[in-house]
């Protein structure tokens, strides 16, 4: 069997499928040309991206499970069809609000959510000596997805328009995904890596268990819930600033160019810190890497209302903002198979990851509102800063869960 000579080869699909799955985070390039050509409100973009966001998340709690039970494959294939097809549908509409957000808000949303957990769950079952790393770098290509396709999705907007430009990228998504599923495999069971030993001391220890959690076990468990409102505010946090980076830029008197690069800086940072948290949690300990990283997203979030002015603080301000919050998507994952175990990560890691979808509501919506209201994001900035810092002191006290008997 292939896979079992060279494992990485899981890696390289995850990664496939993870660039097209993070063009979601390009989305603020859509802003702008929706409210010029169909006349949206910030509040409609918003929630249009939110759609996406929760329904992303909604959906990975059927698909982790599913995976679970049929292997990540089949799950990973069918969600490259349904996210190119709500592209391709969108195509198709008028552009107005309610069309969209049902084409690439719900259907979009489903796609993302069908495959996302397919390419972690096996990578963590892959590489239990290396688990913060692999995932990291298994999730680095939603991180760059996001600036590889900002650039894509803009110039097929300046050539072609916003619906055509759906079109287009729904056939790549659907290719691409639909090609990177196929590197996909479950390693055999009680399959480890040569020369592991997994009864060494690790960094983690203070979060590792022994035990295979079912998710029913899981969830009344309080280190599910501490976990889950981390989540809630990380996510929310940098998911919020994601939504309207490149506006927020040109509200504060950038040209679009200048506020549309700080959008690929997030990106690339973005995708650079889901690597970078997940290799240096393996390191340090998951609860170290997640308070650091808690602290530093809470401090710029609240600076961030004075650096959108000129472009190399902007740019500053999303390379933080995006290395954190790509922080994210690699420990929670992670920090989920230490706690819970890799059994049923999949499952797991599906209702976990309901926190990104609670957060990618608050977090856009807030921007959106407020800034509707006020003319300013400044109070959407403290409060997102505010619940970082209060993660931040929720992770020192996080344990593993006491064996149930």
């Amino acid at each position: 069997m292939e896979f079992l000579k060279n494992r990485w080869l899981v890696v390289v699909g995850a990664l496939i499928i993870q660039i097209c799955l993070g063009a979601i985070y390009s989305w603020s390039v859509f802003v702008n040309p929706l409210k010029e050509v169909f006349f949206y409100t910030t509040t409609q973009t918003q929630i249009v991206f939110s759609l996406a966001l929760a329904t992303f998340a909604l959906i990975m709690i059927f698909a982790g499970r599913l995976q679970d039970k049929i292997g990540p494959r089949i799950v990973a294939t069918l969600g490259g069809i349904v996210l190119g097809a709500g592209y391709l549908l969108a195509s198709f509409t008028d552009g107005s609000f309610l069309f969209i957000a049902l084409t690439v808000g719900v259907i979009g949303g489903a796609g993302i959510g069908l495959s996302y957990v397919c390419p972690i769950a096996a990578c963590v079952k892959w590489f239990p000596d290396k688990r913060g790393m692999v995932t990291g770098l298994a999730v680095a290509g939603f991180g760059a997805g996001a600036w590889i396709f900002a650039k894509i999705a803009s110039s097929f907007i300046d050539a072609y328009g916003i619906l055509t430009s759906f079109m287009y990228l729904g056939i790549i998504f659907m290719l691409a995904v639909v090609i990177g599923a196929q590197f996909l495999r479950n390693p055999p069971p009680g399959w480890k890596p040569t020369g592991w030993n997994p009864t060494e001391s690790k960094p983690n220890s203070k979060t590792s268990s022994t035990e295979d959690f079912a998710w029913r076990d899981m969830i009344k468990l309080k280190q599910f819930w501490m976990l889950w409102i981390m989540f809630v505010f990380g996510a929310a946090a940098g998911l919020l600033v994601i939504g309207i980076l490149k506006s927020y830029g040109v509200h504060s008197g950038l040209s679009a160019a200048a506020a549309a690069n700080a959008v690929g800086v997030l990106a690339l940072f973005n995708g650079a810190g889901r690597i970078v948290w997940g290799a240096a949690s393996d390191k340090i300990g998951r609860n170290n890497a997640m308070t650091l990283m808690f602290l530093l997203q809470g401090i710029m979030m609240l600076a961030l209302i004075n650096m959108g002015s000129t472009e190399l603080t902007l740019s500053v301000a999303a390379a933080w903002v995006g290395f954190n919050f790509g922080g994210n998507l690699a420990l929670f994952p992670a920090m989920t198979a230490d706690l819970f175990g890799t059994k049923n990560v999949g499952m797991n890691y599906g209702l976990m990851f309901t926190a990104y979808g609670v957060a990618g509501i608050i977090g856009p919506i807030l921007a959106g509102s407020v800034f509707d209201l006020t003319g300013s994001y400044m109070w959407a900035f403290i409060p997102a800063g505010i619940a970082c810092l209060i993660a931040a002191g929720i992770s020192l006290g996080l344990k593993s869960p006491r064996t149930i008997g």
